[in-house]
């Protein structure tokens, strides 16, 4: 019952952001609001500024777990078994890949050996660890939130990563 009711809140919350995406092509002032943090109308993680992306690890309720610099949970997508992302179009809306200009930095507790980056068809530049590429969930309305983990959409589970790379299966 629980998985049922995660996946009707991850349709709707796909169908949420279409809406959003569809009717805001911009802020107010007429500028976009590229830096789009959580806790904004379309809940997007930030896209990739100028230099590199850190990874970082943090305590959850799942144990230590992946997170941006900002305490943003990170996922592992199970479709995906090489480093190249499946996920784009309107995965990539409700799964955004974490994405850099540069070098990715490991935080203490992340291994630099197993950070990587890929190329995404839209030409930008995916964070991988330990060969998985990197991904935010839309649903996580704040740093610390897990609510995309064990999710089954686009063909495959959703989790988040250990420090040593692995999933976490909870």
């Amino acid at each position: 019952m629980k998985r049922k009711i995660t996946l009707l809140i991850a349709i709707a919350a796909t169908i949420g952001i279409a809406l959003i995406a569809a009717g805001c092509g911009g802020s107010a002032s007429g500028a976009s609001n590229s830096s789009g943090l959580y806790g904004s109308a379309t809940n997007n993680p930030p896209q990739a500024s100028a230099g590199a992306a850190k990874v970082t690890v943090a305590n959850s309720p799942l144990g230590r777990i992946l997170v941006d610099a900002s305490g943003r949970t990170l996922y592992l997508f199970q479709q995906d078994t090489t480093t190249v992302s499946t996920c784009d179009g309107a995965c990539a809306s409700l799964w955004p890949p974490l994405t850099t200009t540069g070098n990715p930095e490991a935080a203490d507790g992340v291994s630099a050996a197993k950070l990587g980056t890929t190329k995404r068809t839209d030409g930008t530049t995916e964070i991988t660890y330990n060969g998985h590429p990197l991904y935010y969930y839309a649903g996580d309305a704040k740093p610390g939130d897990t609510t995309g983990q064990g999710l089954d959409l686009y063909g495959a589970e959703w989790n988040v990563l250990s420090p040593a790379g692995e999933k976490i299966d909870q």
